[in-house]
């Protein structure tokens, strides 16, 4: 059963569009004990990225589950995953958490993001609906995955039993952040492709409209 019409305001304070906002809220506290720099504070800001990820996974389907679908929420949503992933990683780069190579991995994912919303942004001006790709999502997922050890950062002993191993998250969560840069540019050339081809199809099908157009104004004189 389809839900009745809603404003903006009505939409605003819906349960799973006030998640999304208390998500966006929670990014400056991340930042904020990131700041800090000692374990127990990564450790918590550790504990606000990852609810905040739990949240951005929650409101989706509670939107789904009660038909609480709306456009602030179509907007909203993936405005704070892109806040929450690119703050935190500026953030590093301002506080020199990472080395050269991630710092330049940081300047081409923001520049990626920037370019593909601008290219969404064009193509829903042209009527073409661009969605997002398996490489988008594995981007997003290797993203998050990196930015949560980045934020531990200091090395932590591991047991297995018979014998305790050192792991140096810093480390990894690069091994990671390099990884999704992969997947970042190779979706964007999807991304680009997709737009591509769906302009030339619309192109393609006003051309043709326009010829029938023609052709039965040429017709219609012939026929009187």
């Amino acid at each position: 059963m389809p839900r009745p019409k809603s404003t903006i305001r009505q939409d605003a304070i819906n349960l799973p569009n006030l998640l999304t906002m208390l998500r966006i809220v929670m990014i400056p506290v991340v930042l904020w004990l990131m700041n800090d720099g000692t374990p127990r504070a990564n450790f918590w800001a550790a504990i606000f990225y990852v609810l905040s990820a739990v949240t951005d996974a929650l409101d989706g389907w509670l939107a789904r589950r009660m038909n609480l679908i709306s456009v602030l929420g179509k907007f909203l949503d993936p405005l704070a995953d892109k806040l929450l992933v690119m703050a935190t990683l500026v953030f590093m780069v301002y506080l020199g958490r990472l080395p050269m190579l991630g710092v330049i991995a940081v300047i081409v994912m923001v520049g990626r993001e920037l370019s593909i919303t601008a290219l969404r942004t064009i193509a829903m001006s042209e009527g073409v609906v661009m969605a997002a790709g398996q490489g988008g999502k594995d981007k997003t997922a290797l993203q998050m995955a990196a930015i949560l050890l980045l934020i531990l950062q200091h090395p932590y002993d591991v047991n297995f039993f018979f014998t305790t191993v050192r792991a140096d998250l810093t480390e990894v969560g690069l091994i990671l952040l390099y990884l999704s840069l992969f997947f970042a540019l190779t979706s964007a050339g999807e991304y680009v492709k997709l737009f591509v081809e769906a302009v030339e199809a619309k192109e393609q099908r006003l051309a043709e409209e326009d010829e029938l157009d023609h052709a039965e104004a040429e017709e219609s004189p012939a026929a009187e």
